[in-house]
């Protein structure tokens, strides 16, 4: 087409003065019949009045034919000798302007929607892509005001009051616009940039914008916002069934009228995920949730076990690994409802209209858990592929919880197995202290911890008491507890002093962290608190490697903490261990315990310890009782750790159980001893002992004179077993060895060894003191 340009002149009344003849061939009107006329009466389209007084700017003529010419004007004032405005001349031209050079067909052929609107909002310009975003050719938008080609939406108001901005502000605006589309629930977006565009005066002649289709962007951008709103929302705790009614929550109403997970029935227990099976499927439902109140749309209830036949889109989805679209009218989800309403024909009314089903199941690090099931019946859009993506997913971070959530499950069992295993079940018999005690595994998500006790009887009618607290928890912590029981009742075996004892233990636990270098060693840090009590001396000696100090109640039920020394934990060393000595009257109750009864996050160590001894002072029956009441009491309602409590109230032997001679360092004395030995037996009435408790005192004393140091002593011990004791100041402890058939000694030990229930040694601060023990019959 020709490029034509038009020249107008009009006066400051808007009168039509001069006519050119480009604007003859532009418009089909000669000059006199123009010349004299209103500028107005030309316009195709009334002018608005917030744009009546500029001549600038797109316009629609009409034709001398009665068509429609769209225009661009531009408008150049002309003034009168005075400067006063006389008019305006007005260039005009068809808005294609002459063929397009480079910069045009870039602008022409963008993969983007560009256009170019003047001042007032009128199209001037738009290249392909935005004809095809608005359906229609560009010469039925040129020259016309934006909202009378648009529908009146949320949209089209506000990328109108952005035109409106840049023109007004002449800064330019980016921003992100939604509008429906074709596609089913899904939204068209758009990034859009506008910018003002000045001529060479720098005046403000019309706005440019460039709008690039980010549909994709957005939808990942949402899909990857509710996917970290999932990832709150999900998982708040180590349960699997109730991150699976999570999940349900997440999906209702929002993406479906009825959801339900089901789990295959492993995954509830304590076993190891099978093969998924080719054929039918069993599916525990774990959850489901609807818009409807009570859920009537479900045919299984919670709880209950189904089977999926292999057609069904749940047994797909398991068997395939991905999710699975079912839209009504397919065979296999027209056959499905249908065993659905079969299966429970009560909820036939709530499954009318049901349209679109998604399978997807839950997996996690390769393994199969179950499906999730989400269906539409009242919502009016199917499931789509978008939406699948959505869903798989959802659905994986669903499964990780859940997985993690079996996991901890797993392990939380397998740690209280082994640490009830390494607990003493039934305490040993002894009569030196009554015990009772608790221990109550931590329900935090940190898992089982480390805490033990141990009651352990020594010779000489002695017992001792024995707690600790690993570091850390779980399977790790429940192990090195029992390395560290095993190790005390070693060394408590053979009858170390308390800081001895702790002594061995801390070397113990410093060389497991030299010989796992490189290796974290579960034991280090661990505390642990050694008590003995000796009945017939009504003493308490203990010491302690980092761990709270006891307390006891006297008594006349006034309560207090033992005062200790308190040495470092084990394996941190440089510190000694020091021993702390108490005496306790007969019917005192002593308490040992871990640091999760007294110490808390929120709590006040002093103020719970203050507790500990009011709780202990309470009259109860049994300890058993007294034990209930403490936890009671001093327990946190949330403990963050485990909690062991020991509670033992004291015996004392008195004199008449117990018989005590100093033995003279002569050969010929023997007989003198086991003489008194006979005579007191015979006074408590064992004379069916007398036998081989001589044998076993001439055999000990016999010793103790011929190898041993002065002084010497015997001391009798009539308790649940009779304890034969001799004692020296010699060091030396004795063993059994293999006599040689002409050897004239060494088989005494031997013979002890033989005749008693059991024999041993321990170092006193004096030398040692060899004892032997024989079973009594009951009282």
């Amino acid at each position: 087409m020709e490029h034509v340009t038009a020249v107008v002149v009009v006066d400051a009344r808007g009168v039509v003065t001069g006519w050119s003849e480009g604007a003859r061939l532009l418009t089909g009107y000669a000059a006199d019949e123009v010349v004299g006329r209103q500028a107005r009466d030309l316009l195709a389209e009334d002018v608005r009045a917030d744009s009546s007084a500029t001549l600038t700017g797109a316009a629609v003529l009409r034709h001398r034919d009665g068509s429609s010419v769209p225009l661009h004007l531009k408008a150049c004032p002309v003034l009168g000798p005075d400067g006063t405005p006389g008019g305006h001349v007005v260039t005009a031209e068809r808005p294609g302007g002459p063929e397009p050079g480079l910069a045009g067909q870039a602008f022409q052929q963008a993969s983007m929607s560009m256009s170019v609107f003047d001042t007032r909002q009128c199209y001037l310009r738009l290249n392909d892509v935005a004809c095809q975003v608005m359906g229609v050719p560009e010469e039925v938008l040129l020259g016309r005001y934006f909202p009378d080609t648009v529908e009146d939406a949320e949209h089209s108001r506000g990328f109108l009051a952005n035109l409106r901005q840049v023109a007004e502000t002449g800064r330019p605006v980016s921003y992100e616009s939604c509008t429906a589309a074709s596609a089913p629930n899904r939204e068209h977006a758009w990034s859009i940039e506008m910018w003002p565009v000045r001529d060479s005066a720098g005046e403000l002649t019309g706005v440019a914008l460039a709008a690039l289709d980010s549909t994709e962007q957005y939808w990942a951008r949402r899909r990857l916002a509710q996917l970290n709103e999932a990832a709150a929302a999900l998982g708040t705790t180590l349960d699997a069934v109730r991150t699976t009614e999570e999940l349900v929550e997440l999906l209702v109403p929002k993406h479906a009228d009825f959801a339900s997970v089901d789990l295959l029935d492993w995954v509830l227990g304590a076993g190891e995920p099978p093969r998924v099976p080719d054929g039918e499927t069993v599916l525990r439902r774990v959850a489901h949730r609807s818009v409807t109140e009570g859920t009537p749309e479900a045919a299984v209830h919670v709880g209950e076990t189904d089977l999926y036949p292999p057609f069904c889109p749940p047994a797909r989805a398991l068997r395939e690994g991905r999710a699975v679209l079912s839209q009504a009218g397919e065979p296999d989800f027209v056959r499905w409802v249908a065993e659905c309403n079969a299966r429970a024909p009560e909820g036939r009314p709530f499954r009318r209209g049901v349209h679109s089903m998604l399978a997807v199941p839950l997996r996690a690090r390769g393994t199969t858990l179950g499906v999730a099931v989400a269906v539409r019946i009242a919502h009016p859009d199917d499931y789509a592929a978008d939406d699948a993506v959505f869903a798989e997913q959802l659905a994986g971070r669903a499964a990780v919880c859940i997985d993690n959530a079996r996991r901890f499950a797993r392990e939380r069992t397998t740690a209280l197995a082994l640490q009830h295993s390494l607990l003493p079940r039934r305490l040993p018999g002894q009569s030196a202290v009554d015990v009772a005690h608790r221990y109550l595994p931590s329900g935090s998500l940190a898992g089982v911890g480390g805490d033990w006790f141990d009651v352990i009887p020594l010779s000489g009618s002695r017992v001792a008491l024995v707690v600790g607290d690993v570091v850390g928890h779980g399977i790790p912590s429940s192990a090195t507890m029992g390395r560290l029981c095993m190790a005390v009742r070693t060394l408590a075996d053979v009858d170390l002093a308390p800081d001895e004892l702790l002594t061995h233990l801390d070397d113990l636990v410093t060389h497991l962290a030299m010989d796992d270098a490189g290796d974290e060693v579960a034991e280090l840090g661990a505390t642990c608190l050694y008590a003995v009590y000796d009945p017939i001396a009504r003493r308490l000696a203990l010491a302690s490697a980092g761990h709270p100090a006891p307390a006891v109640v006297l008594p006349d039920g006034t309560a207090q903490l033992i005062e200790t020394s308190p040495g470092p934990p084990l394996g941190v060393g440089g510190l000694p261990f020091e021993a702390t000595e108490a005496e306790l009257p007969e019917g005192a109750v002593v308490a040992l315990y871990t640091d999760g009864l007294i110490e808390h996050r929120d709590r006040d160590i002093d103020r719970a310890t203050a507790e500990l001894c009011r709780a202990l002072t309470a009259r109860t029956d049994t300890l058993d009782a007294l034990c209930d009441t403490v936890i009671k009491a001093v327990l946190p309602e949330e403990p963050s750790d485990d909690v062991a409590l020991l509670l033992a109230r004291t015996r004392a032997l008195g004199a008449d159980r117990v018989a005590t001679w100093d033995v003279l360092p002569d050969p010929a004395h023997v007989a003198v001893t086991r003489q008194a030995a006979t005579e007191q037996l015979a006074a408590w009435g064992l004379e069916e002992t007398a036998f081989v408790t001589e044998l076993v005192v001439s055999e000990l004393v016999t010793n103790a004179i011929r190898y041993g140091e002065p002084p010497i002593q015997l001391r009798l011990i009539r308790d649940r077993a009779l304890i034969c004791e001799v004692s020296d100041g010699s060091s030396t402890s004795p063993h059994l060895r293999r006599a040689h058939a002409f050897d004239e000694g060494g088989r005494g030990l031997l013979l002890v060894a033989q005749l008693t229930q059991r024999w041993g040694s321990r170092q006193t601060s004096r030398g040692k003191t060899i004892w032997a023990e024989q079973s009594l019959p009951p009282e």
